[in-house]
């Protein structure tokens, strides 16, 4: 996987420097909010992709593989 999470930490932190420029007009200010917007409606996604995927991993620590076969983003490496 090429992207991950940390770099997902990185994009947010940099458009917080981009909305904290004091040399903005604010037109320019107005752009980096929508932008920011935009890019918060993709993190949240993908943040709640992760969970997801957290929460699949939890279900066969607790339970074994028992219910590995209802979990396709978890991939069986013992078959």
């Amino acid at each position: 996987m090429k992207n991950k999470l940390t770099d997902l930490n990185n994009h947010l932190f940099a458009q917080i420097e981009r909305l904290s420029d004091e040399d903005l007009t604010a037109e320019q200010i107005e752009a980096e909010a929508k932008r920011a917007q935009a890019i918060v409606r993709v993190s949240d996604q993908i943040v709640k992709g992760a969970s997801l995927q957290l929460k699949a991993v939890e279900i066969v620590a607790a339970h074994g593989d028992r219910f590995l076969h209802q979990l396709p983003m978890i991939e069986d490496k013992t078959a």
